[in-house]
């Protein structure tokens, strides 16, 4: 990998957004990685609209790992209550998973969400049945709060779950800004 550059989405990003974030989290080419959801759900995980609906709004964004001219990482950024930041989407190529890449994109949200939003904390929603991966967030200092968020039934923008005792956990970090 060369020098890596995180930069801001913009528009034009969507379809590479959309190919990457599809390929982390479905189908059989997100089981190259660690993090996929194949077993959990079919169906898309995101679609352009939704890509295109982050991007507009002055309270998200997307933020962009770029190797060259090639996409290998994002994460969705987020403005929740006053001094509260929340990140989500975190996608980086199956193949290139497991080298520091998340970890890089993660402490670069957690930095642009202190500066851009005033977050003082970091929020993120997992679905417990992803038992490695939230073991992963624990090691970055991110732990249970105890509140628990419905899974989107029927809203098939968010996938097609394979069981139906799906849900999300959500862990909170304080940030040290």
């Amino acid at each position: 990998m060369t020098e890596l550059m995180i930069r801001d989405a913009v528009a034009s990003d969507i379809p590479a957004l959309h190919a990457l974030i599809e390929s982390a989290y479905r189908g059989e080419a997100s089981r190259a990685g660690w993090t996929t959801e194949a077993d959990l759900l079919d169906g898309q995980r995101t679609d352009a609209e939704e890509l295109a609906s982050i991007l507009s709004d002055p309270d998200q964004g997307l933020l962009t790992a770029w190797d060259g001219d090639t996409l290998v990482g994002c994460i969705l950024i987020a403005r929740r209550e006053a001094g509260v930041g929340y990140f989500g989407m975190l996608s980086v190529r199956p193949k290139l998973q497991n080298a520091g890449l998340g970890r890089r994109l993660i402490a670069t949200a957690e930095h642009t969400m202190a500066e851009r939003f005033a977050a003082q904390r970091v929020r993120i929603s997992v679905i417990p049945q992803r038992v490695a991966l939230i073991a992963w967030y624990q090691r970055l200092g991110y732990t249970a709060t105890g509140e628990t968020l419905p899974f989107p039934y029927g809203d098939t923008r968010f996938g097609l779950p394979k069981r139906d005792d799906l849900s999300f956990i959500v862990m909170e970090r304080h940030l040290s800004v």
